[in-house]
């Protein structure tokens, strides 16, 4: 081992702060250590630091409304999303400024500057308009990722009509459930797309939709992406021939109270029922904004590449409302990271002179499986600031994301959110905190987060727990500023409770130390029972995935006639490994970092787990190959070849 990967193993294993370059600190959007006292000292109106990087057509009356649900962020105030992401930045001398970097399957590229996406977006809103579309009307959106999912985006928030993307890869009844459930009565789709250089007919899985529909759909636009010229019924209409009917077209953006709907978005339903999640124009959009400034220190000056999918609310919340209320050059990228190539990624991050790059860290141990020298064929000084989102990341890949891929110049933030909370929670500020690998930071200003046991009252430094939000915060989603069933109440006594006699559950395990950094466990519904003791599948994960050579892996039960559970543990290795003289080296770490009863009772090798778009693992797919069951529904999946290895890889270990 190097000298340098000696001293980052002696670091990372010593549980060391690593302090940001001076360099980044100097130029950071945020570098005042006082931040979170003045957040604390003047709290909520501290948060009005958020809602001033937006521009109000009515200024709002005050940052926060209500001592209890219902809650009104910047009450009072009235604004439009499509406006603050595109018209003021016209003024603002960034007309000509290249606004969205498309990147496609094919290798095509497109670019729009800020005029140009302006022009592209009103003229599809007068269409939309046109084809019926009132304020408050839900219009869905079934895309990949084109250009045209965050035009029609931008379109839908300028005439005030909540917009819902579904994935593109959900199938037909996902589709009709979604709609269903939001009763919308307009489809904005595509003819298809390519995976690996494949078609694949996306309109006729919305066709399919359409027919399983309760309501009938009033018009269904098509965006033309494969080429090939598919018929349309007459309540159907060509995306490019509504434009040219609307060419020169300017729409006034309609002004929403700041409490209106944004948009509606669904949880993945990859684990159980998706659940309908209701974003706020105001609160939702100052989140984000700040968020994307104050955390990604994203510049108007920078090319920013979030690589998530639209589809989830990462794409949302980071590709298009935050870069794009900031004026920034936000990419969005088709393909699969290694099409054509294993270094598709790193040629595109060179070719772009990308800033900031945001990923999952399920994408990080894929990329250390193919081995360094993919990134090390790229020059990749542009980079700035690199983070993570989607699930903990382990030291190991930490290391190696720093090393490998920010040279140790850029600072990592790992952060942790969800769908329902709109933006980030719980990260480093960049340019003010020492970095910790494997933690993810501590809550942002102005958060109220902590770890609490089973009774509500806060752990011990160390100890494992519940992470549960007890303070309003301004992404909250307006069924949740209203509390239709989503806090837990408390008793005002119990010492997490600061302002409020209830808490938010994330359903998230957590631990916090004593400098009030939060490592993430997992969620407390991945739990393994071996003989009566309770183990997350994070904390043996982890054990494996310190194993030098393993890239990733993942555990999920299988039934045990003397044991009830026993752990199965699938595992991804490193280009150049072997498997036998590794399957023991990975007992004895589980053995010696958690216990001998936590040890797999089966190690299965397999190239690839399987994994949705947003770089989730889908761990029920991979128990129900543990215990022979049907697989369900895979339509979540991005790499759906993988479960026919997965099943022969499984009997080949039994």
């Amino acid at each position: 081992m190097p000298a340098d990967d000696e001293d980052m193993e002696t670091r990372l294993s010593a549980g060391e702060c690593i302090d940001p370059p001076s360099s980044f600190r100097q130029q950071a959007n945020l570098s005042d250590e006082a931040v979170y006292e003045e957040f604390a000292a003047d709290w909520p109106d501290a948060w009005a630091r958020a809602g001033d990087r937006l521009d109000w057509d009515t200024e709002y009356d005050r940052v926060l409304g209500g001592d209890r649900p219902p809650f009104r962020w910047f009450e009072g105030g009235r604004l439009n999303a499509c406006y603050n992401c595109l018209d003021r930045h016209l003024d603002a001398g960034r007309k000509n400024k290249v606004a969205l970097k498309w990147e496609g399957r094919l290798g095509e590229s497109r670019s729009y500057t800020y005029l140009e996406l302006y022009r592209e977006v009103n003229q599809f809103a007068a269409a939309l308009r046109d084809l019926g579309v009132e304020e408050g009307d839900v219009v869905t959106l079934y895309m990949p990722m084109i250009p045209e999912l965050p035009v029609a985006m931008l379109a839908c928030a300028r005439i005030g009509a909540p917009h819902l993307v579904v994935f593109a890869g959900f199938a037909a009844d996902a589709l009709a459930m979604r709609m269903d459930s939001a009763g919308s009565e307009y489809l904005v789709t595509c003819d298809g797309y390519y995976r690996r250089g494949t078609p694949v007919h996306q309109k006729n899985k919305a066709d399919n939709a359409r027919i399983e529909l309760d309501h009938d759909v009033d018009a269904t636009v098509v965006v033309d992406r494969l080429g090939d010229e598919t018929p349309l019924d007459d309540d159907e209409y060509g995306y490019r021939d509504l434009l040219a009917a609307h060419r020169g077209t300017e729409v006034d953006p309609v002004h929403r109270d700041a409490s209106d709907p944004l948009f509606l978005i669904y949880t993945s339903g990859t684990t159980g029922e998706p659940t309908g999640v209701r974003h706020t124009t105001g609160g939702y959009l100052a989140h984000v904004t700040w968020t994307s400034h104050a955390v990604l220190d994203i510049k108007s000056e920078d090319t920013y590449w979030c690589s998530a999918d639209i589809g989830w609310i990462t794409g949302h919340s980071y590709i298009v409302y935050g870069p794009l209320a900031l004026g920034t050059t936000t990419m969005l990228y088709e393909g699969a990271p290694d099409h054509p190539e294993k270094d598709r990624v790193w040629e595109l991050i060179e070719r772009n002179a990308v800033d900031v790059f945001y990923t999952a860290p399920t994408a990080i141990r894929t990329f250390m499986k193919w081995g360094e020298q993919y990134p090390e064929q790229h020059d990749l000084s542009s980079l700035r600031l690199l983070g993570t989102v989607g699930e903990p990341i382990n030291p190991r890949a930490w290391k190696w994301y720093y090393e490998h891929i920010g040279g140790e110049e850029c600072p990592v933030v790992d952060t942790w959110w969800q769908t329902e909370t709109g933006g980030m929670i719980v990260s480093t500020l960049p340019g003010v905190d020492e970095m910790k690998p494997g933690s993810a930071g501590r809550p942002l200003p102005g958060i109220g987060a902590t770890v609490v046991d089973a009774d509500g009252t806060r752990v011990d430094p160390g100890e494992a727990g519940y992470l549960v939000l007890t303070d309003p915060w301004p992404g909250m989603p307006l069924s949740m500023a209203e509390n239709e069933g989503w806090f837990v109440d408390r008793e005002p006594t119990r010492p997490v409770l600061d302002r409020f006699d209830w808490a938010y559950f994330s359903e998230d395990g957590a631990a916090v130390d004593e400098d009030g950094y939060i490592t993430l466990l997992g969620r407390v519904d991945d739990v393994i029972n071996v003989s009566g003791h309770r183990f997350g599948t994070m904390e043996i994960e982890s054990a494996i995935t310190d194993v030098e050579g393993v890239a990733e892996a993942a555990v999920v039960s299988a039934p045990h006639d003397l044991k009830g559970q026993s752990v199965l543990a699938y595992v991804c290795l490193a280009e150049g490994y072997d498997e036998e003289p590794l399957r023991d080296t990975i007992q004895d770490a589980v053995g010696t970092a958690i216990g001998p009863i936590a040890v797999p009772d089966a190690v299965v090798f397999t190239p690839d787990l399987p994994k949705t778009r947003s770089g989730k693992i889908m761990r029920r797919l991979l128990s129900s190959v543990a215990r022979g069951e049907e697989l369900g529904d895979m339509s979540a999946l991005r790499n759906p070849e993988i479960v026919g290895e997965l099943e022969t890889a499984f009997d080949g270990n039994n």
